[in-house]
């Protein structure tokens, strides 16, 4: 099994950012490396229904991915809440992650790490220190 680091403040602020909004869907991008999760960017969810999906806002996306080409960390993933669910992908979570990039998934006081294979999800270690 794969293992992702994540500092402990960064954990807390997952778990207080999904409750601040318990109906609706967070979410937000991570940064940093392969093996460890530097930084988190909030997003505004632009989803048709906020409560069941999510979709992080492109011009966030944008200025990541331009902030990463001038030396700053490099987008590796995104995060979400599951709001009265349970920190597991779902299907749509699937249809929408590409292989290669990390998920972490709240529900709860419960972060879930999961990388995007070439057809399934894998569970990932979460090291909070």
């Amino acid at each position: 099994m794969t293992t992702v680091g994540i500092s402990m403040a960064l954990h807390r602020r997952l778990i207080a950012l999904a409750a601040a909004d318990p109906v609706r869907e967070v979410c937000g991008l991570l940064l940093g490396t392969n093996d460890m999760v530097e930084a988190v960017v909030e997003a505004r969810n632009v989803a048709v229904d906020p409560a069941r999906t999510f979709e992080i806002d492109p011009h966030v996306q944008i200025e990541a991915i331009r902030a990463a080409r001038t030396g700053a960390p490099a987008v590796i993933g995104c995060y979400h809440s599951h709001p009265g669910g349970v920190a597991q992908p779902s299907s749509r979570d699937l249809d929408m992650a590409r292989p290669g990039s990390l998920w972490l998934i709240i529900a709860g006081n419960v972060v879930t790490a999961w990388g995007r294979g070439e057809a399934a999800f894998e569970r990932v270690c979460l090291d909070v220190a």
